[in-house]
């Protein structure tokens, strides 16, 4: 089936557009092809340092054939209903279709060429493609990343001519801007297109270039004895600068390793975009770095080598100046003296108020994990000081990594080095969670006065928009949790916080306005107050617990678990993330069993009689009665056993022994079938109907100190 090749050619892209251009490229074809209901085999697009390409495999020649009914007025409706449908349809009543009693209207259309709709799809695809930054040049009111030079569009093998602001369509391309002949080429489909594209010195995928670098570099490497520093973000970076992407080794000079090797990598990777080199016997920084070139140089790369060592060496000067001044005694006390005119936020203070906030909440929070809290609350006021400092100002990725050298240059134990070094982390998925007490309490502290904070002014996330990365804070402090086994439990710990807020940022009259939004005496957009839980500052906590809940399903979401088992746990109001993820886990185990599977359906039939019980009126509670005349045998059998159940349960839980929990409820599978398949629960007697009633509801409350069963999909 024919094939369409279109090739976007312009100026320089940046490499950072380029993926998320290849994307928007397929999204926006796919989108406009369906709309014209053709179908494909496979689309795909590549992006690189100067061109956009998109191939689409299968699609038929032309569109299919296409007939629309529209339903009309009944044929018994006034004829002022029917004037207006035949308005709106064009048609005459001669027209129209009668079905059933009703109108249809019913119109075809045959298919158009699949070359005739080509260039309107490109048109509008090249005017509304969503550059994050675009520009005009010359004359035209053409919008493009960067100028526009020539647009390849081949269907089944022919040029399908259109014109874009001046820019006509054809089947010329160019190579490689220095490597290649200098010369446009014409080609004929895809296939043809890339194979003289390398011909050209050009690597159309980024997956190709990227292979290329990777290998290459650590050729050049192995070759002397070297071995490269992954850094799969500037690999991908890199990928997007060369067309033609050749690796070099290159030398500094080795008075430079005395620098933090983080200060090295990253004056390599930020400024020169080269690759850090090690060596393998020590695992250090070798006195060496790769540069990715865009030629072949005839003499090797030793010249390009040369001279972007003398640029690296010039860039290492800076940072061996900053590293000098930042080390100087008496430095950590001008640096806090700084924070006090940093604005952290306009109505949370100072950076120098919220290390004290946050000092105070690693002193609260330290004794909970195991860390000593005078260590905590020192290692908490060095935290920030960095931000301060010369080296974090040329490099802002360096804070908290410049602040525990500073701090281990100054005296400060090592523990509290570490601390100040790790307190930001982890600070994504992939990022090592440290397990150190003393940095767990600073970096909880850390993450909570930024999370309560942003609570209390309700700027919290919405939608795709997270400006104070509120969720990376979360999905953070999670992590620590789980990962460093931490007993905490949240919302006493958000309650206090928020009243330390407070103390230092909010008047009397923020919080007396809250209490009149909660009780409904005004109205704002502070709507998380509108809880009916105690004070304010449980409302909030109860708000971002909940927030809390969302982030751990994902977090779970991604590890197979379901959803609605976390909503579930959390209903139960426990706000120790380690237990709730334990009974998440003996949950989802439990119900992923027979007796599990069954006792939820039994749950659930139990629950719905009560809840119609309960819209006529108050349910019975107290004991159950057993011993009755006539009681059948099945109801005195789950009495038994639920008092059975809830005594092992009761064991079972103030161990935190979940699993024995569930093993405990699974005991209750066959008694509760049995009731089902042999009782009437609404007896005509009211003393048995009203003891079924109550043996439903203890049912239903042994169940219930696990999970809340009815919050469970089926």
């Amino acid at each position: 089936m024919p094939q369409l090749l279109l090739e976007l050619f312009s100026e320089e892209i940046p490499a950072r557009m380029q993926g998320g251009a290849a994307r928007d490229l397929e999204r926006m074809a796919a989108d406009r092809l369906k709309a014209a209901g053709l179908t494909y085999d496979a689309l795909t697009a590549f992006a690189g340092p100067r061109r956009l390409t998109l191939v689409v495999e299968g699609l038929p020649a032309a569109t299919p054939d296409r007939e629309e009914e529209l339903k009309g007025p009944k044929t018994s409706a006034p004829e002022q209903a029917l004037e207006g449908f035949l308005r709106k349809t064009g048609l005459t009543r001669e027209q129209l279709v009668e079905r059933d009693g009703v109108f249809f209207a019913v119109s075809s259309s045959k298919g158009q060429p699949t070359a005739d709709l080509v260039p309107a799809m490109v048109d509008q695809i090249v005017r509304s493609f969503p550059w994050p930054k675009s520009m005009r040049w010359g004359t035209g009111t053409l919008r493009w990343v960067r100028p526009l030079k020539r647009i390849v569009a081949l269907f089944d093998g022919d040029v399908v001519p259109f014109d874009i602001d001046g820019i006509a369509s054809g089947h010329l391309t160019e190579g490689h801007r220095f490597l290649g002949s200098g010369r446009p080429f014409a080609v004929k489909d895809f296939e043809d297109y890339r194979r003289k594209l390398e011909a050209e010195y050009v690597l159309l995928d980024a997956a190709d270039r990227r292979l290329r670098i990777l290998e290459a570099a650590q050729k050049v490497c192995s070759d002397r004895g070297l071995a490269l520093v992954d850094d799969d973000g500037l690999l991908d970076e890199v990928a997007g600068l060369a067309e033609w992407p050749t690796p070099i080794l290159g030398d500094m000079d080795p008075q430079f390793l005395d620098l933090p090797p983080e200060v090295v990598q990253l004056s390599m990777k930020v400024h020169q975009k080269y690759f850090a080199v090690r060596d393998p016997a020590t695992h250090r920084l070798a006195p060496h770095f790769v540069v990715v070139a865009n030629v072949e140089a005839t003499d090797g790369g030793t010249a390009l080598a040369a001279g972007n060592s003398r640029v690296l060496s010039a860039r290492l000067n800076d940072a061996r100046f900053f590293w000098d001044e930042d080390r100087k005694a008496g430095n950590f006390d001008a640096w806090l003296k700084k924070l006090e005119g940093v604005t952290f936020h306009a109505k949370l203070g100072t950076m120098a108020e919220r290390v004290e906030r946050i000092a105070a909440l690693a002193r609260e929070i330290a004794p909970l994990v195991g860390a000593d809290p005078d260590q905590a609350e020192a290692a908490a006021r060095l935290a920030k000081a960095d931000l301060a400092s010369g080296m974090v100002g040329e490099f802002p990725e360096l804070q908290g990594i410049m602040g525990g050298y500073y701090a281990r240059e100054a005296g400060h134990p090592d523990a509290v080095a570490d601390a100040v070094r790790d307190h930001y982390r982890p600070q994504g998925p992939s990022d090592a969670v440290p397990t150190a007490p003393l940095t767990v309490a600073v970096a909880l502290a850390d993450k909570l006065d930024t999370l309560v904070g942003f609570w209390v002014l309700n700027e919290v996330p919405t939608g795709s928009k997270d400006p104070f990365a509120l969720r990376r804070a979360t999905l953070g402090t999670i992590r620590l949790e789980l990962e460093a086994l931490i007993r905490l439990n949240l919302s006493p710990l958000f309650e206090r916080h928020a009243h330390r807020l407070f103390a230092v940022g909010l008047d009397d009259s923020f919080w007396a306005g809250v209490a009149k939004l909660r009780a409904g005496e005004i109205e704002g957009s502070q709507i998380i107050y509108h809880s009916k839980v105690g004070t304010p500052q449980a409302a909030l906590a109860e708000n971002l617990l909940g927030f809390f809940a969302d982030r751990l399903k994902v977090l779970l979401r991604d590890q197979g678990k379901r959803h609605d088992l976390v909503d579930a746990v959390f209903a139960l109001g426990d706000d120790d993330l380690v237990r709730i993820v334990r009974r998440v886990e003996a949950l989802d185990a439990f119900l992923a069993t027979d007796d599990g599977a069954n006792l939820l359906a039994g749950h659930r039939r139990a629950s719905n009689i009560l809840k119609a019980e309960a819209r006529k009126g108050e349910l019975p509670v107290g004991m159950v009665q057993t011993g009755l005349p006539g009681q059948p045998e099945a109801e005195v059998a789950l009495a038994f056993a639920v008092g059975a159940a809830r005594t092992a349960v009761d064991a079972a839980l103030e161990g935190e022994d979940f699993a024995a929990a569930m093993t405990a409820l699974a005991a209750l599978r066959a008694p509760v079938d049995a009731f089902f398949d042999q009782v009437m629960v609404n007896s005509e007697v009211p003393a048995e109907r009203e003891n079924r009633l109550k043996l439903l509801g203890q049912v239903r409350d042994v169940m219930g100190q696990v999970a809340d069963f009815g919050k469970i999909a089926g």
